[in-house]
């Protein structure tokens, strides 16, 4: 496409929060969301966001220098608030000028601070309305809402009542609000918008792209599946996390829960072994999301499972072994653009809806 007829741009508090042209975020998706598809992204106009929580240290910085050689627009990196080293890790997002900080868990709110007063936007994921004002109080930026539409790990309230939950609960000046779960196209995002929302986050729409680094093999996975073809299980890791239809995941699904727990605990000790991590380590971060609440001791040996179970989908391609985390839009998309098209489409598609909704008046 031309830069003569690429779609305007579209201004909202969260493209001026973080210095974007297009209201439009790719999540960061474990093993998914590296350099290539951030870059990428964020040179079509949006958000890129990488995701560290399946990376070491080490490979955090190397992923960070990779997309700043690729990309010369705002990114952000997705972070583990609960990992032992996050505040080393929000070290190095400072040091290389990092524009945005996400978390799947609310961060403390020295490390909001520190973050705020160092340039950088911290934007968490939430899944209630009084966790989007706890947040807020905090000093968060933005808050990501997904609704129970979403892939991975997910909530029961779909987007459509999460939304304007989250939006009353903050008031009409409250922090800015972007909606994921359930988001593909330019008529999500102008539902959104119409909602109060200042923009979209879309997983697995961006993951089914030609920029994501996902094997074409697992794509084809994807592509053709159905509305109902995903399932929201809690044998994957103890927690409601929304794959695709697989006959491994079927397995999990009759399988018993203590077969479930032997097989999450040989995987939580091949993930140990893959990112370095010590036992101590791992057994300090369990101690830290029972102290919050969060997690039962069986949910934490099964949260091993998850990285290890999609990687074996996502990186290696073995469907058998793995699985593959969606949100229910996969059964809408049947085609592999890149970022640069989907935007543009997503925004042309967008603008349309927009002036047509204007002629209403």
């Amino acid at each position: 496409m031309s830069a003569a007829a690429r779609a305007a741009g579209l201004s909202t508090r969260f493209t001026e929060l973080v210095g974007i042209e297009y209201p439009i975020v790719q999540t960061g998706m474990g093993w998914v969301s590296g350099p290539s598809l951030t870059s990428a992204t964020s040179n079509a106009g949006g958000l890129g966001i990488l995701a560290s929580a399946t990376m070491t240290y080490d490979e955090l910085e190397a992923a960070i220098a990779k997309t700043k050689s690729l990309t010369d627009k705002p990114f952000g990196v997705n972070i583990r608030a609960d990992a032992t080293d996050a505040p080393q890790r929000i070290d190095l997002l400072i040091r290389e000028g990092v524009r945005v900080a996400s978390f799947a868990l609310a961060p403390k709110q020295e490390l909001i601070a520190k973050l705020k007063e160092n340039g950088v936007v911290v934007i968490p994921s939430i899944g209630a309305a009084k966790h989007a004002v706890k947040v807020a109080s905090w000093g968060a930026d933005a808050v990501i809402v997904q609704g129970g539409e979403g892939g991975g790990h997910t909530g029961p309230v779909a987007t459509t009542l999460l939304l304007p939950s989250v939006l009353d609960a903050l008031g009409s000046n409250g922090i800015p609000v972007v909606a994921a779960g359930g988001f593909f196209d330019g008529r999500g995002l102008v539902a959104a918008l119409s909602y109060g929302a200042e923009g979209v986050a879309m997983g697995t729409r961006f993951l089914l792209t030609s920029d994501s680094a996902v094997p074409d093999a697992v794509k084809q996975e994807y592509l053709g599946r159905g509305l109902g073809d995903t399932v929201v299980s809690v044998k994957v890791d103890g927690m409601p996390h929304r794959v695709l239809r697989t006959p491994l995941v079927e397995a999990l699904e009759s399988g018993s829960r203590a077969t479930a727990l032997i097989a999450a605990a040989r995987n939580a000790n091949e993930f140990k072994q893959l990112t370095g991590m010590k036992w101590t380590t791992m057994l300090r971060d369990g101690r830290t999301m029972r102290k919050s609440g969060e997690r039962s001791w069986q949910q934490i040996i099964m949260a091993g499972n998850t990285p290890m179970l999609l990687r074996a989908g996502l990186v290696q391609g073995d469907t058998r072994a793995g699985v593959l985390a969606s949100g229910q839009v996969v059964g809408m998309i049947d085609d592999l653009p890149s970022c640069d098209e989907l935007v543009q489409s997503i925004m042309t598609q967008a603008q349309g809806r927009l002036k047509a909704l204007g002629t209403l008046g």
